[in-house]
């Protein structure tokens, strides 16, 4: 009587499991590591950038501040009815990163310098001026923009902005103050908030709701009180025009170069963590090496968030 016929089984050694198991192991850890940098990255985006923006504020307001009354500050003169306002004479368009003057808000603690310009790396260094609108005191529709929640946020309590509450703009031709007329969001679309206007206004916009640029928030405000140079206060000192703000190179829009410095501080960010976790593996007192190894990587990492953050879709 013959045998009876068997199903062949498969069989997995130790071995095997072994490799499987160490497989999932380094994918794990990948994983987490992977999620630990997003997280840290959105930190730097939060919260890092101010850095950056601050670094900007500061370079662009050292260009300006002799150029304005009282050094860019509200001065006493507009702060008291003054009669109806007076518009700025219509002058030529300043270059691209050109610091233009200050915006300050009492309300929700705005004080910051406008730049022209609403490119990526504009709007990284400050609140910058819509090309093509009215200059901010002059006859027309001045426009601006600025981060709600990025690079210091100075448009992030736009929302608590009401019906009469005052936003002053200081530049080289005077101070202005602007009473609001409403604030609303619109389509990021609507191009419509930026037209030309027959009187002196005053538009704000940003995105909406707050870490979304699914719509815009836009503030509207009317010229109410103005304070020209020579009819109430002093003329600045003369200073010579200078070139576009060299600070723009910190959040440049997205090029061939900044790809390669993304990708060189990628491998240096790599190699140093790589070399932490090897030396504190072969010495007796990893106690010492993660702490110092750990500064140094987080130090390296925010330069390689800098160096990615041009990368990433601009958004307000």
């Amino acid at each position: 009587m013959s045998d009876p016929i068997t199903e062949p089984t498969l069989a997995t050694s130790p071995r095997d499991g072994q490799v499987v198991t160490r497989i999932l192991s380094v994918v794990g850890k990948i994983l987490v590591g992977a999620g630990v940098l997003l997280l840290l990255f959105t930190a730097f985006e939060l919260w890092g950038t101010a850095v950056l923006e601050a670094r900007s504020q500061a370079a662009l307001r050292s260009q300006i501040a002799p150029r304005l009354p009282d050094h860019g500050a509200v001065p006493q003169a507009i702060k008291a009815p003054t009669g109806p306002p007076q518009v700025a004479p219509t002058t030529a368009p300043p270059a691209l990163g050109q610091p233009i003057g200050t915006i300050i808000i009492p309300k929700i603690g705005v004080n910051k310098v406008i730049l022209e310009g609403t490119r990526t790396q504009d709007l990284r260094q400050g609140p910058g001026h819509y090309p093509g609108t009215a200059l901010p005191g002059q006859a027309g529709n001045a426009a601006i923009a600025g981060h709600r929640t990025t690079y210091a946020k100075p448009f992030y309590n736009l929302q608590a902005m009401a019906p009469g509450d005052l936003v002053f703009i200081v530049t080289p031709q005077g101070a202005f103050a602007y009473s609001v007329i409403s604030v609303a969001p619109v389509a990021p679309t609507d191009v419509s908030v930026l037209a030309p206007s027959a009187t002196p206004m005053l538009t704000l916009t940003t995105c909406n709701p707050r870490y979304s640029a699914r719509q815009r928030l836009v503030l509207h405000a009317a010229l109410v009180r103005s304070v020209l140079v020579g009819s109430g206060l002093p003329a600045p000192p003369a200073a010579a025009p200078k070139g576009p703000s060299t600070t723009s190179s910190l959040a440049g829009s997205s090029t061939g170069v900044d790809w390669l410095l993304a990708i060189v501080w990628g491998i240096i960010t790599f190699a140093v963590g790589l070399a932490c976790v090897l030396v504190a593996r072969r010495t007796r007192r990893p106690w010492l090496v993660y702490p110092v190894g750990g500064v140094t990587f987080l130090v390296v990492l925010f330069f390689f968030f800098i160096a990615v953050s041009p990368l990433v879709p601009a958004s307000f």
